[in-house]
C-alpha cells in the first residue's frame, strides 16, 4: 500500500533532521559503520548525500577511538591479580564516559520491543560471534557497540522493513558471560554465566572438577587486540583462603583450562586418590621433598613454605616401629644433616627443628639393634617371631624362653628343634611329641649360653632333597600328581602319603599299588596292595600295609587306549589283565579285577561288531587247575535276562567272539545241521534247542519251486542208531500243529526232495514209457 506523497515527504524530512541532530550531538561517540553501514541502501538520494558527509566527518574520530580502546584493553589484560577485583568492575562498566551508554558484549541479552510487532517483542542474546538474529533482517553484529550506537543501527536496519519505528525501544536486559571450560572437568564445553560470576561458578556449571584434576596449575586464555594471552593461577590457594584476588576476573569468551595431575599417569584408569597419596602428593620432582626409609608412606611430597622435618614425616604417615629416630638423615640445600627426633621430643626445643627447602631429602633409617651378650644369656634362632638373646632367669624353662621369643611360627618344624649347648653338644627335641604325651617326654634343661634353633619346615615344592635325610624319607612314584621324595613319620600311613603327593591321577590303577620294601641286609621285597578294594569294601586300619622310611610306593598307570598304546602294556601285569579277541570293535588287552564282570570287559572293548556271532561266544578260563572253555549264547541272555548264562571271568582269561558268516570248515559237524535238496541255500547251519524245522528251512532260504515238500526227510543221528522221518509241509500248512514237527538235534540232516522223485511223477513216467512202446508197436503193425 503506497503512502500519500505529502506524508512520505514529511517522513524523509524527519529522518534528515535526526541525522543532522546526531551529527551535532554525538560526533565523537558514534562510528560511521555503526550509524550508517556503507552497504545499507538509503531510499532518498538527499539522505544518501547527508550520510556520506556524516561518514567523512566521523572517520577521524573513529580511528582515534580505536587506538584508545586498544591501549585500554592491553593495560587491563596485563593487570596484576591483586587488582583483578577492581578490574571486574571496570570490565562491567568500561569507563566513566560510557556509564550512561554501556557497551554491548558477547553474551548480553537485549530486549527489543515495538508496539504491534510480536516477533520483535522478546529477548535477543548476543552469540559468541557478537551478532543477534533480527526478524526480517537476519544476522546483525553488535559486539563492541554502545547502547546508543546499537539503537541507531537497529533503527536504520529496521526502517527498511517496518514503516513506523518511532516507538522502538532497545534496552540491555541482562549482562551475561560466555565462558568455555575445557580440560579435566565432568562436562567440558561452553557455559552461560551472569556478569558477576567467577571461575568457581564456571567450573560448577561444567559439572565440577574430575577426580585427579591439578588445582594449582589452572589456565585462563583470553583473546586481545595484541593476540592471545594466557595466565596460570593457583585455584587450590583460592579454595584454601577464599581470597578472590587469587583468581582472575572473567570476561566473555574467556577459556578456562583445567589440567590433569601428573599423578594419574599417562593411561586412562580409575583414579584412586588414597593409593596415590600414599606414595606422596607432589606433582613435580624439582621442588618436591623426597621422604623414604622407615615411614608409613614413602614418596614425593609437594613443598610448602616453612615446612619442618616433622611436618613432612607426618604427611608421610609417621615413622614405623622399626625406625631409628635418633639418626634421621636430611639433605637440605645439598648439605647433609642429622636430626634426632627422640631428643626433640624429650626437651621440645624448637631450635632443633630443621626447616626444609625445595628439593630436600629425608631418610629415616631402620633402628640398629644392640648386640646383647652376657653370662646369663640364652639365644633363640630360626622360625620364631622374635629371635634374639634373652636373659635366663632362675627357674626359667625351655617353654618360657620359647614363649618369650613368640613361639614357633607356622613354618616351624617343631619335630626337629635343636638345643645347642655351649660345650658343642646338640640335643634334639620333639615339641609336637611333647604336646601329645606331656611330661612323659620331658623338657630339656636350659643353661646359660645355650642356643635354641627352630628349623624351617620343608616346603612341598622344595627342589633340594638335602633338608630331609634318607633315614626320614619315603619315595612315591607312578600315577600320582606330585611324585617325589617326602619326609616320613611313623604316625603316617599310605593314605597320608598319597594325600601329601596330591592323590592318585585319573588313570591310576590303585588296585595294583606296589610296596617296595628295602631290608637292612640289602634285600628288596615287592608287595601288592589292592587299595581300590579297601576303599570300596572297607576294612580295619591294621589291614593297611606297614610303611617305613626308606620304602618306595609305586602306583601303576592304566593304558590309555589298547588299540594304539600297546607299548604301555608292559606297565600292566599279565595276571591283572584280560584278553578280548575276534569280532569286537576294540580288541586288545584290558586291565581287569575281580569286581568286574563279563559285560564290563565287553563294554570296554566297545561291544561286538556287526559281523559278530553272539550265539557262539567262547571264554577260555586259565585260572583253574587246568584250562577250560565255556560257551555263551549272548543273544539268549538278552532275550531272557538270565544272569546265570553269563560266565564268571577272572584276570588272565580270554574272550573270543567268532564271525557270523564263517567257512563251513570252521564249524564242527556235531554242532551243525545239514540242509540238502531243493532249498535256496543248502549247506551246514548252526542250530540250538530253541529252533524248529521251520526255523532251519527259513535260514536255508526256504524250499524251491521244484521242491517236493510233501515228503521232507529228516535223518536223526544219535549215540545208538540213526533213523529217518518224513514230514509233509503241505499238510502242516493246512492243519498247523507244532507237536507234529519232527525233533531236530545238532548233527541231524534235512533233505527236501525234488518233485521229480514223487510217486505220481514216477507212475506217470512209467505210463508214458508204456504208451510210447505201444505206439511203436502199433505203427509197426500198420506198416506191415
Amino acid at each position: 500500500m503506497e503512502l500519500p506523497t505529502a506524508l512520505n515527504n514529511k517522513i524523509h524530512a524527519f529522518q534528515r533532521a535526526i541525522i543532522v541532530l546526531l551529527m551535532c550531538l554525538l560526533p565523537s561517540a558514534i562510528t560511521a559503520e555503526a550509524i550508517l553501514d556503507t552497504t545499507t541502501k538509503v531510499v532518498d538520494p538527499e539522505l544518501e548525500v547527508l550520510a556520506q558527509q556524516l561518514r567523512d566527518m566521523l572517520a577521524v574520530n573513529e580511528r582515534e577511538s580505536q587506538t584508545e580502546d586498544q591501549q585500554a584493553n592491553t593495560s587491563r589484560d596485563l593487570a596484576e591479580p591483586a587488582n583483578a577485583k577492581n578490574s571486574t568492575q571496570q570490565n562491567q562498566q568500561p569507563d566513566r564516559t560510557t556509564e550512561r551508554d554501556p557497551i554491548i558484549n558477547i553474551g548480553d541479552r537485549l530486549h527489543i520491543s515495538l508496539a504491534g510487532e510480536d516477533e520483535l517483542n522478546k529477548d535477543f542474546s548476543v552469540d559468541k560471534r557478537g551478532v543477534i538474529i533480527l526478524p526480517e533482517v537476519g544476522e546483525f553484529p553488535l559486539a563492541g557497540l554502545t547502547l546508543q550506537q546499537t539503537d541507531l543501527s537497529i533503527r536504520q536496519a529496521l526502517s527498511t522493513v517496518y514503516r513506523d519505528i518511532s516507538r522502538l525501544d532497545i534496552a540491555i536486559k541482562q549482562r551475561r558471560l560466555l565462558i568455555t571450560v575445557l580440560g579435566y572437568v565432568e562436562n567440558p564445553g561452553q557455559v552461560d554465566l551472569p556478569a558477576d560470576a567467577n571461575i568457581q561458578m564456571a567450573l560448577s556449571l561444567a559439572g565440577g572438577l574430575k577426580t585427579g584434576a591439578q588445582l594449582d596449575k589452572m589456565q585462563i586464555k583470553r583473546s586481545t587486540a595484541n593476540g592471545k594471552k594466557e595466565q596460570i593461577f593457583d585455584y587450590k590457594a583460592y579454595l584454601d583462603s577464599g581470597d578472590e584476588s587469587l583468581i582472575p576476573a572473567l570476561q566473555s569468551m574467556d577459556v578456562i583450562f583445567v589440567p590433569a595431575s601428573p599423578l594419574i599417569g599417562n593411561v586412562q584408569a580409575e583414579f584412586d586418590a588414597a593409593t596415590l597419596i600414599s606414595g606422596g602428593d607432589a606433582a613435580e620432582d624439582q621442588t618436591a621433598i623426597k621422604v623414604f626409609g622407615e615411614v608409613q608412606n614413602p614418596g614425593l611430597f609437594s613443598f610448602k613454605n616453612n615446612s619442618t622435618v616433622i611436618d613432612v614425616i607426618m604427611r608421610a604417615g609417621g615413622v614405623t616401629r622399626y625406625a631409628g629416630v635418633e639418626q634421621i638423615r636430611i639433605i637440605n640445600n645439598n648439605k647433609p644433616t642429622l636430626f634426632n627426633l627422640k631428643a626433640y621430643l624429650d626437651d621440645g626445643n624448637s631450635q632443633k627443628l630443621i626447616k626444609l627447602e625445595k628439593g630436600s631429602t629425608v631418610f629415616v633409617p631402620i633402628a640398629a639393634k644392640e648386640v646383647k651378650v652376657g653370662a646369663r644369656m640364652v639365644y633363640v634362632m630360626g622360625e620364631v617371631p622374635k629371635p634374639g638373646a634373652f636373659e635366663n632367669q632362675e627357674g626359667a624353662t625351655f617353654l618360657d624362653i620359647l614363649a618369650n621369643a613368640g613361639g614357633p611360627t607356622r613354618f616351624a618344624e617343631t619335630r626337629q628343634i635343636r638345643l645347642l649347648r655351649a660345650n658343642g653338644e646338640v640335643v634334639p627335641f620333639d615339641l609336637q611329641e611333647y604336646t601329645e604325651y606331656g611330661s612323659s617326654v620331658g623338657l630339656p634343661e636350659i643353661k646359660p649360653g645355650d642356643a635354641i634353633f627352630v628349623p624351617e619346615k620343608t616346603a612341598t615344592d622344595e627342589n633340594s632333597w638335602l633338608k630331609v635325610p634318607p633315614s626320614r624319607a619315603i619315595y612315591i612314584m607312578g600315577a600320582v600328581r606330585r611324585p617325589g621324595r617326602y619326609e616320613w613319620s611313623d604316625e603316617m600311613n599310605i593314605f597320608d602319603l598319597l594325600a601329601h603327593a596330591g592323590g592318585p591321577e585319573e588313570r591310576a590303577d590303585i588296585a595294583g599299588t606296589q610296596i617296595i620294601v628295602r631290608h637292612s641286609d640289602g634285600r628288596v621285597e615287592s608287595k601288592v596292595f589292592d587299595l581300590a578294594a579297601f576303599n570300596e569294601s572297607g576294612g580295619h586300619i591294621k589291614d593297611l600295609p606297614l610303611l617305613k622310611a626308606g620304602y618306595t610306593v609305586m602306583v601303576p598307570e592304566l593304558p590309555q587306549d589298547p588299540t594304539d598304546n600297546k607299548a604301555k602294556w608292559l606297565r600292566q601285569a599279565p595276571d591283572r589283565s584280560i584278553y578280548v579277541f575276534g569280532q569286537v570293535n576294540a580288541a586288545g588287552r584290558y586291565a581287569f579285577d575281580a569286581s568286574m564282570g563279563f559285560l564290563d570287559i565287553l563294554s570296554a572293548a566297545d561291544g561286538p561288531s556287526n559281523n559278530a556271532d553272539i550265539h557262539n561266544i567262547r571264554v577260555m578260563h586259565r585260572n583253574g587247575d587246568q584250562p577250560r572253555v565255556s560257551k555263551l549264547n549272548l543273544a539268549l541272555y538278552f532275550e531272557t535276562g538270565d544272569e546265570t548264562l553269563l560266565p564268571r571271568v577272572l584276570p588272565g582269561d580270554s574272550i573270543f567272539i567268532p564271525e557270523k558268516d564263517r567257512n563251513w570248515l570252521d564249524e564242527e559237524k556235531e554242532s551243525t545241521i545239514r540242509v540238502l535238496g531243493s532249498v535256496a541255500k543248502p549247506g551246514r547251519y548252526r542250530f540250538n534247542d530253541n529252533m524248529t524245522l521251520l526255523d532251519l528251512l527259513a535260514q536255508a532260504g526256504g524250499p524251491t519251486e521244484a521242491a517236493y515238500v510233501e515228503r521232507i526227510v529228516v535223518v536223526n543221528a544219535s549215540c545208538c542208531r540213526e533213523q529217518s522221518t518224513s514230514f509233509d509241509l503241505v499238510e502242516f500248512v493246512k492243519n498247523p500243529d507244532f507237536a507234529n514237527l519232527p525233533a531236530l538235534r545238532e548233527g541231524d540232516t534235512v533233505y527236501v526232495p525234488n518233485v521229480s522223485r514223487s510217486n505220481w511223477r514216477i507212475f506217470m513216467e512209467g505210463v508214458t514209457d508204456a504208451l510210447s512202446i505201444i505206439s511203436v508197436y502199433a505203427l509197426g503193425a500198420a506198416a506191415l
